[in-house]
């Protein structure tokens, strides 16, 4: 665990007093950056799995049940707990019927080995009877929802095909918060044509819109995307390892210090990782931001007006 920010770990033990392994699930959604109802093809850095490469089998292939079984097993060899969050990763997570979400949800934050239901979507796929559902559920375990942002920058968020405006951003928030529900937010670093200013206004953003944490994730390129398209053609540059060191560094000093820092950096899958490689190296990455925030002082919240 890094010292210098309010990590996902260092909540949870402190919350729980015990580790909560993250499942990765996929509950079989599209999204309407993909059927035809914004766009047909996603967000521009979005893999064929919807940005849930790590997540079990669509929900056709498999029951939900058996995706949570499978993938306890597959950790099995680091953790021997009995404590989970039950993470719908895959595509967007509240873009189905209400009675399918009901029955997909109600389930799994029922079982006794799940603590957490965590929710990724887009802030233009909560309605009024998704968030019914959502405080329904809050009411039984603790339901997150994760929303990607990615961008403060609206002409950054037009090149990669985000899909809403920020105004929905700010709407979804307002009303995930009248039913106590704070989100997490992602955030990329390192996207095309944006300077460390667009970066630290995002992240200024996401610290004072009400979110109880944030996921920094580095911008990577993944093979079959349209941004390895324009990757390829030369028309930006990915991170080096030193200029993520000093963006992450300058972005956890614009929190607050009881944000949770659900993620610093992000894995892409090895497979189809085009660039930056340097990234798929964990274990070097957070030594080398340990490092660098422990020697240059950086600690979260410093510059947090």
């Amino acid at each position: 665990m890094l010292p210098y920010y309010y990590s996902l770990n260092e909540f949870l033990q402190k919350e729980y007093g015990h580790k909560l392994y993250k499942l990765a699930l996929n509950g079989g959604m599209t999204c309407p950056n993909r059927d035809g109802l914004i766009d047909t093809k996603g967000c521009i850095f979005c893999s064929a799995g919807g940005s849930g490469d790590f997540a079990g089998g669509r929900k056709s292939d498999m029951d939900i049940n058996t995706q949570i079984d499978n993938a306890k097993a597959l950790i099995k060899n680091k953790y021997n707990g009995g404590h989970f969050i039950a993470y719908f990763q895959s595509f967007t997570n509240t873009y189905a019927d209400i009675d399918y979400l009901r029955n997909l949800y109600m389930p799994v934050i029922r079982r006794d080995d799940i603590d957490i239901l965590s929710i990724a979507t887009r802030p233009d796929c909560i309605d009024d009877k998704v968030l019914d559902l959502l405080a329904e559920l809050s009411l039984i375990k603790p339901v997150w929802v994760e929303l990607g942002l990615q961008t403060t920058n609206e002409n950054t968020a037009r090149y990669i095909r985000r899909g809403y405006p920020l105004k929905t951003f700010d709407e979804c928030v307002s009303t995930l918060r009248s039913i106590g529900i704070r989100p997490i937010v992602h955030m990329i670093a390192g996207l095309p044509n944006e300077n460390m200013t667009d970066m630290l206004n995002t992240a200024d953003y996401i610290a004072h819109c009400g979110a109880s944490g944030i996921k920094i994730q580095l911008l990577h390129i993944l093979q079959g995307t349209d941004l390895c398209q324009d990757y390829d053609k030369g028309l930006f540059n990915v991170l080096s390892l030193e200029e993520y060191m000093d963006i992450a560094g300058q972005i956890i000093t614009h929190l607050p210090p009881d944000m949770v820092v659900h993620r610093i950096t992000g894995d892409g899958p090895k497979s189809i990782l085009k660039a930056p490689l340097w990234s798929s190296n964990k274990k070097l990455v957070l030594n080398s931001l340990n490092k660098h925030f422990k020697d240059n002082n950086i600690y979260q919240g410093r510059n947090y007006v």
